[in-house]
């Protein structure tokens, strides 16, 4: 936008932003189809996924990265049941994602956080489609917190582990989760639930807003330009190097 408004001449800044955000506007939506298609084919049909957090139209220009790949897997029959965690504490999922596939026709099944190596037992679940706040140059992973958990067990149970991602979100000036360093929020969402506080007073709580999934425990990386399988130092260099 400061590239845009360097170009402007005298009294057309206004309408040169606007075109600007137009065109951002424009690539983000062919970017998440882009990756919705690439992620569903990864997909064998009749699949159960779950999900973590909310990656749909209103964490994106529209469509969705994670919840994009299940827009498309679920069009072309591939994914057959969705799950979505409630996403604690701010309940990103319970209040957003399940809502957001409610709005297109898709049944999603909302379950507790906690639920979620018992779901992967069960066999319900194929997938664990998640997003990411940043990628790291040797394929590790920041994202919502809770997602770490989540694929230490898929990779117990079987269960494959996506990430689905705009190519922005990668920096390989990064070269691993270690050096990411961690925002943590007052504790005091944790003391409380809808206003009402449910925990007694003097409690200490510990609030991390992110967690980092090493890059063994993912099993493609998806993003406009392709997929990643495995991702590595090296393949992730081959991509976005």
């Amino acid at each position: 936008m400061r590239a845009a408004l360097a170009r402007a001449a005298g009294g057309e800044w206004r309408a040169v932003l606007e075109d600007e955000a137009a065109a951002i506007e424009r690539e983000d939506l062919a970017a998440n189809r882009r990756m919705g298609s690439l992620g569903a084919a990864l997909i064998e049909p009749g699949s159960g996924v779950l999900t973590h957090c909310n990656t749909g139209s209103l964490a994106t220009a529209g469509f969705g990265t994670a919840l994009g790949v299940i827009r498309a897997g679920v069009a072309q029959g591939r994914i057959g049941q969705v799950y979505a965690g409630e996403t604690r504490p701010w309940l990103q999922g319970a209040r957003l994602t399940v809502w957001e596939l409610q709005q297109d026709g898709i049944d999603a099944t909302l379950i507790a956080d906690a639920a979620a190596s018992h779901l992967m037992k069960s066999g319900r679940v194929q997938w664990v489609i998640v997003g990411a706040d940043r990628i790291c140059a040797n394929g590790d992973v920041a994202n919502k917190i809770g997602t770490y958990q989540l694929a230490i067990a898929a990779r117990h149970h079987g269960v494959k582990f996506m990430v689905v991602a705009p190519s922005s979100t990668v920096d390989m000036a990064t070269s691993c989760g270690d050096l990411i360093e961690i925002e943590e929020r007052d504790a005091g969402e944790l003391h409380g639930l809808g206003g009402s506080r449910t925990v007694a007073e003097g409690i200490a709580a510990w609030n991390p807003v992110f967690d980092v999934t090493p890059h063994g425990l993912v099993d493609a990386i998806v993003t406009e330009r392709g997929v990643v399988h495995a991702p590595a130092p090296g393949s992730m260099a081959a991509a976005f190097g």
